[in-house]
C-alpha cells in the first residue's frame, strides 16, 4: 500500500506483475502467471484438429499463408516421431521443434533398451512430463505449445492424446487445440459419432478447419495414420475434392422449376 500511495500508478503496476517475474512463484490465488501465458501463446498459434475413428487417427492443422519467396514445406506442423506415432503442435513453432526432437530421441533410447516400440500412452507422459519439469525450475520458461498425439498401442487400437503447457496429458476420441478451437470442439461435439469410419473422421477433421482457415484447402494440411502403416499426409487436390463436397452440401437446394407458378395458381 505504502508503494502503491508514493508511486501512483507505476506502483499498482509493479505490485500486480511481480508474480510472473519467475516461473515458480505462485500468486495469492493460486495461479503460476508463466504458465498462463503459456496457454495464451497455444490460443493464438495454428489450430490443429485430432480425431479417432475406428480404425485410424487423423490430425489437421491450419497452415498459415507464407511469403511467395519461401519454401511452404520448411514450415512443419505435423510430425511423424516414430513408424506408429505423429505429432501436431499449435504454439511457438520453435518450441515445437526443440519438443520433437527429445521426444523423437526418447523413441529410440525405448527401442535401444526395450526392443520394442513405445507406446502412446508412454510417449504421452513423456512430452507431459518434459513440460512440467519447465514450470518448476526457475530460469526456464513453460513451453509455449500444445500437441495432440496419436498413434497405434499394443492392442492396435488407435489412440489421441492431448498435452498441455502445464505438463497435464488426457486421453481424447476427439478434440481440437489452437486459435479459435472453441468452435471447432462445439462442432466436434455436435457431429462426432463413436466408431465414425475412417472417410467420415476425415471429413469432420476438414469441416470443423474450415470454421477457422480461410481459403480452403490452400490454408490447411491433413494426415491420418492407419493400422501397421506409418502416417500418409494428403494431397492438396484430395483435400480439395472433400472441401468442394462439404461446400456443395452447404448450399441451398435449387428452386423447382415450376413450382413458384403453380403456388400462386393455388393461390387465385
Amino acid at each position: 500500500r505504502r508503494c502503491v500511495q508514493e508511486t501512483g500508478t507505476w506502483g499498482y503496476i509493479l505490485m500486480s506483475n511481480r508474480y510472473d517475474a519467475a516461473v515458480t512463484r505462485f500468486s495469492p490465488s493460486g495461479h503460476l502467471f508463466q504458465v498462463d501465458y503459456a496457454f495464451e501463446a497455444v490460443k493464438k498459434g495454428a489450430c490443429a484438429v485430432g480425431i479417432k475413428t475406428k480404425d485410424s487417427v487423423i490430425i489437421g492443422v491450419e497452415r498459415k499463408a507464407t511469403p511467395k519467396l519461401q519454401e511452404s514445406s520448411t514450415i512443419k506442423k505435423i510430425f511423424q516421431i516414430d513408424h506408429h506415432l505423429a505429432m501436431a503442435c499449435a504454439g511457438l513453432t520453435a518450441d515445437a521443434r526443440v519438443l520433437t526432437e527429445r521426444t523423437v530421441l526418447e523413441c529410440q533410447q525405448y527401442r535401444l533398451t526395450y526392443d520394442q516400440p513405445p507406446t502412446v500412452n508412454y510417449i504421452a507422459k513423456f512430452v507431459a512430463k518434459v513440460m512440467q519439469r519447465y514450470t518448476q525450475v526457475g530460469g526456464r520458461r513453460p513451453f509455449g505449445i500444445g500437441s495432440l498425439i496419436v498413434g497405434f498401442d499394443q492392442a492396435k487400437e488407435p489412440m489421441l492424446y492431448l498435452t498441455e503447457p502445464s505438463g497435464s496429458y488426457s486421453l481424447w476420441k476427439a478434440c481440437s487445440i489452437g486459435h479459435n478451437s472453441k468452435n471447432v470442439t462445439e462442432l466436434l461435439e455436435k457431429k462426432y459419432k463413436e466408431g465414425i469410419c475412417h472417410e467420415e473422421g476425415i471429413k469432420l477433421a476438414i469441416e470443423g478447419l474450415l470454421e477457422v482457415v480461410e481459403s480452403g484447402n490452400k490454408n490447411m494440411e491433413i494426415a491420418y495414420m492407419q493400422k501397421d502403416e506409418k502416417l500418409v499426409k494428403m494431397t492438396d487436390e484430395e483435400v480439395k475434392k472433400i472441401v468442394e463436397a462439404i461446400e456443395k452440401e452447404k448450399q441451398p437446394p435449387a428452386p423447382v422449376p415450376g413450382a413458384a407458378k403453380k403456388q400462386l395458381c393455388f393461390i387465385k
